[in-house]
């Protein structure tokens, strides 16, 4: 039997991470409640991540955690590509999110969000609570984090976060970035074409795609806050992938979502490329090949791998004999 890529393509290094290309906020129990309905109708093509920060109220910070909690462990999470977001490294109620979490659910979290760091120390501090707490209630599960980039602090120090082990991509939180310049930055900003024309703000997400992509992590835009015109969320999608090397975007409507995915999506004629190199070299045992008049090795079947990934994960209809072969 041919190895599969994930075997043969990443020795002494950790592959790409394959994540799907939107990642749709809910913070109530109804919001949630129905993302996993269209999740469970359309597939995994889109991530969950429900909000313990902003989609808890003032006060219930505690039951709200306990309910997503819950609604982690409910049957309707069918894929168990719900993630969640806890609250800041300053504020009284993170280290409660990740108890209740992690103590209720820690196997069915695909991933966890920090959001505003303002710098390193911030990420590593909230790492190591979750290690302490992974450990205390002796569970052996790894859970990659994502780390929301919406101070300049954290800009400042941004590399080095893409750099951590357990971070497996890099958020922009744009108006969270715009706010903290004291009105430095116009409002204008926090909507198109400014949230990529404006000088501050275009540094911020080429510093961010550059420094993911550098350490082999996903870069993941930010919001649109246009949900009625879905032309504008796909045009804002097609900029963040084809001119900021954007792999991820969030979504805040339901009505976001498939622009967002259609929008990421590998082109056609690449996914049949590399469907008819990967078959090739697996069928070459990995080895060098020619196709076309072109040599082909690992350096380019990694490629080719991370494309074919990027296509499934965003719905693209494989042929079966591919789909076989590799995602079965």
């Amino acid at each position: 039997m041919a190895l599969h890529p994930a075997e043969v393509l990443y020795t002494g290094g950790r592959p790409f991470p394959a994540l799907a290309a939107c990642e749709h906020y809910a913070g109530s129990e109804k919001l949630i409640g129905k993302a996993l309905q269209l999740q469970n109708e359309l597939g995994p093509i889109f991530d969950i991540t429900a909000d313990c920060e902003d989609g808890a109220p003032a006060g219930g910070e505690i039951e709200h955690a306990t309910l997503i909690a819950r609604l982690l462990n409910a049957p309707e999470n069918q894929h168990q590509r719900m993630g969640v977001r806890i609250h800041d490294a300053h504020h009284e109620f993170w280290r409660a999110d990740l108890e209740i979490l992690l103590r209720e659910a820690a196997p069915r979290i695909p991933y966890v969000v920090l959001p505003k760091p303002t710098c390193l120390a911030d990420v590593q501090t909230q790492l190591a609570w979750m290690a302490e707490t992974l450990a205390r209630h002796h569970s052996t599960v790894k859970i990659p984090v994502h780390v929301l980039i919406e101070t300049p602090g954290a800009l400042r120090d941004v590399w080095q976060i893409a750099a951590l082990p357990q971070v497996e991509s890099l958020d922009f939180g744009l108006m969270d970035y715009v706010s903290a310049h004291h009105g430095a930055i116009p409002s204008s900003a926090m909507r198109s074409p400014g949230q990529f024309d404006h000088p501050l703000i275009f540094r911020a997400k080429c510093e961010i795609a550059a420094a993911a992509l550098g350490n082999g992590i996903v870069p993941t835009h930010n919001v649109t806050t246009e949900f009625r015109d879905i032309s504008v969320v796909a045009a804002d999608a097609k900029r963040a992938r084809q001119e900021f090397g954007f792999l991820r975007m969030w979504s805040i409507h339901p009505n976001q979502i498939e622009p967002i995915v259609a929008a990421m999506r590998p082109d056609f004629a690449e996914v049949d490329d590399a469907g008819a190199i990967l078959c090739a070299a697996a069928d070459a045992a990995w080895g060098p090949i020619q196709i076309a008049g072109r040599l082909h090795d690992r350096a380019s079947y990694r490629f080719y791998w991370e494309l074919l990934q990027r296509a499934h994960a965003t719905g693209v209809a494989l042929p079966a004999d591919l789909t076989n072969r590799f995602f079965s």
